[in-house]
């Protein structure tokens, strides 16, 4: 316990204190090696009912209730009915897999960081979901090289890229792929709408868009997206 300026007190909800070296003169902020001081090695919280487990190095959204609507969006559009396979890229700690994983015949995760990956099958694991496999490495190696080797195939493709948004690359192997509906999760304005033209131009287009504020009080917005095939809607029709 701890007292307030006011003389009332405050119970502190601390779990553990981490301390994280990085030695490295570039822009990334955190360092590869992590001292943990006090306490354990990770802290857990929940969106929704599906329980997290993150670890220092693992990425996870400051903001959890908006976070919800966000991922609550992301598995609207994916318009899962149980038998479809779905990739989630720039996974993560499996937040968007495991939520997809629950409406989804199988989810496919693909993070490179590796304790993020490391975090995503535990998680899997506490919330009872075995129908999820999560691989290590960068989207942009995994995906074409795993399409050229075993010609995968999705309905669905999520992707949760960082800011520099996704190498043409990885864009092209989806294109080959063909899912039905593609869902973009974007925190870049900027790169959403340069790898949006790309696949407008490459057989796609965009039926749904929603901003989600998940940081009041700035310029920064994430923002989800739907695209469909656009061969699918003139057939549909």
């Amino acid at each position: 316990m701890v007292k307030n300026l006011d003389g009332t007190s405050v119970e502190l909800k601390m779990t553990s204190i981490s301390l994280n070296v990085n030695k490295e003169k570039t822009n990334v902020i955190l360092g590869s090696k992590v001292i943990t001081i006090w306490g354990q090695d990770y802290i857990t919280d929940y969106i929704g009912d599906v329980k997290y487990q993150i670890s220092p190095l693992s990425f996870y959204q400051v903001n959890p209730v908006q976070t919800k609507k966000l991922y609550e969006k992301a598995l609207e559009y994916a318009g899962l009915t149980g038998g479809e396979t779905v990739f989630d890229l720039y996974c993560g700690i499996g937040t968007i897999s495991l939520f997809l994983a629950k409406k989804a015949k199988k989810v496919l995760g693909v993070e490179i960081v590796k304790e993020a990956i490391e975090d995503a099958k535990v998680n899997a694991k506490i919330n009872g979901i075995t129908n999820t496999e999560f691989v290590v490495g960068a989207a942009e190696d995994v995906i074409p090289e795993k399409y050229e080797k075993e010609k995968l195939e999705a309905n669905v493709i999520v992707v949760d890229p960082p800011r520099k948004g996704c190498e043409e690359s990885l864009l092209d192997t989806m294109v080959k792929i063909a899912p039905k509906r593609i869902v973009y999760v974007s925190c870049d304005p900027g790169t959403l709408a340069r790898d949006l033209k790309y696949l407008v131009e490459n057989g796609y287009q965009v039926e749904k868009v929603c901003p989600v504020d998940m940081f009041g009080h700035t310029g920064h917005v994430e923002t989800c997206v739907l695209l469909t095939q656009k061969m699918q809607k003139n057939n549909d029709a």
